[in-house]
């Protein structure tokens, strides 16, 4: 048996403490607040195989460059946090053309097939009481202009990414939706999809892993390794080495404040998505809905309702934005009979932490061998962390892999 630490308590950290203990490793979990307490704790809950297309793709630079000009946009880029972090947004405008969009899609693609049979036989398997259901995803359209050009989109992803949509126009989205206002241009059901109530995965993840013998040690920042010869000794925490014979770092948006310890550079900026979370409406959706027009998101849980989305690149700023919540408001009124409910239990934000190439990094650290980093997951960490948490057990062990780790390289950037 080998021992292995965790840096990270989120949901790619649990998945690969999971896998890791499955393999029989003892493994160790290092989280610098509670576990499952970040970005992980009130998400939307997807699990998307409809979600392939990075955020870097044709015309992406047009409308970023917009926001930096518009007080209430969706998409939100501050002047100054653009201008300090200039190589990430020149890394990330080089690649908004087809032939990166298409091979960062397969790339993404790989870890969201592979999560999503792998969150069945999770939820299955361990009796997980997370909230699970598996009736797709409702993309919907105010306007014919957005329904129509969609339909290109739904095109090429059955064509490159065998994902097609089921599309509906007006009167059929009606009838399987009542909840949406009238009028609706149209939309397209992902019948692939699937949801979940993240709280509730990260609590029974908890359950589990206690379970299989994992140590979680909450309020335990990490401060850096124990190094030597190439490889790690021990992680230093604010309560003391933990030593190891192998480590993993999940540590999501903060990644980049250990490139210093990791001896490399891990290209990750925090994009601050927000969330409310309230009860059911009287008239609540059946199916889970992206408005794609206003990039607001509906979850309707069997014990809740959320509402969230939006994407803000202001660094590591913590303070919670009253005007990014009231585009999540603003925009359900459009689209729902019912679109807030009383009284309002969460208002939330959490940091995605996104690669410029919408590709997540899952490789070993340059300089320190028995070091393997998880992160970069984007706005896919629920979705992805399953078939993440597998290969980082697959790599760790040094056997054969599910699925291809090479476009995961930090070779690549």
């Amino acid at each position: 048996m080998r021992r292995v630490v965790v840096v990270g308590g989120g949901v790619v950290g649990a998945c690969s403490a999971y896998a890791l203990a499955k393999a029989g490793k003892q493994v160790v979990i290092v989280e610098q607040k509670g576990f499952g307490s970040g970005s992980s704790h009130a998400n939307c809950g997807y699990v998307s195989p409809s979600h392939v297309l990075p955020f870097a793709g044709p015309g992406a630079i047009g409308s970023t460059l917009k926001t930096l000009f518009q007080r209430n946009s969706p998409l939100k880029v501050r002047p100054g946090v653009a201008l300090a972090n200039l190589g990430w947004f020149l890394g990330f405008a080089r690649r908004c053309n087809t032939r990166d969009m298409m091979a960062a899609g397969r790339a993404i693609q790989a870890l969201l097939n592979s999560s999503r049979s792998l969150f069945e036989q999770l939820v299955e398997t361990e009796r997980l009481e997370c909230e699970w259901e598996t009736k797709g995803l409702l993309f919907v359209f105010r306007t014919p202009k957005h329904f129509e050009h969609y339909a290109h989109t739904n095109e090429m992803l059955a064509r490159e990414f065998n994902m097609p949509a089921r599309p509906l126009d007006s009167a059929a989205l009606a009838a399987l939706e009542p909840a949406l206002n009238p009028g609706q241009a149209g939309g397209y059901l992902y019948e692939s999809d699937a949801h979940l109530r993240p709280d509730r995965l990260m609590s029974e993840l908890k359950r589990v892993l206690t379970g299989l013998g994992v140590e979680i040690r909450e309020n335990c920042a990490f401060t850096g390794f124990v190094k030597g010869n190439g490889t790690v000794a021990a992680v230093k925490t604010a309560s003391g080495e933990v030593a190891a014979d192998q480590f993993v770092i999940a540590t999501g948006a903060w990644t980049p404040k250990l490139n210093a310890e990791l001896g490399c550079r891990v290209p990750i900026q925090p994009g601050k998505g927000y969330s409310i979370t309230m009860p059911r409406p009287a008239v609540c959706p059946t199916y889970p809905l992206i408005f794609e027009e206003h990039r607001v998101a509906v979850t309707p849980f069997a014990s809740g309702y959320r509402l969230g989305s939006t994407m803000e690149f202001g660094g590591y700023d913590e303070s919670l934005n009253r005007s990014r919540l009231s585009l999540l408001t603003e925009g359900a009124k459009l689209y729902l009979r019912d679109p807030l409910a009383e009284p309002v239990q969460e208002e939330w934000w959490g940091w995605r932490p996104m690669t410029y190439d919408s590709v997540p990094v899952i490789d070993f650290a340059p300089a320190m061998s028995n070091v393997l980093i998880a992160a970069g997951h984007n706005m896919l960490g629920l979705s992805m962390a399953t078939a993440t948490g597998k290969l980082v057990a697959e790599m760790l062990g040094g056997g054969k892999t599910h699925i291809d780790p090479a476009p995961y390289s930090l070779r690549r950037f």
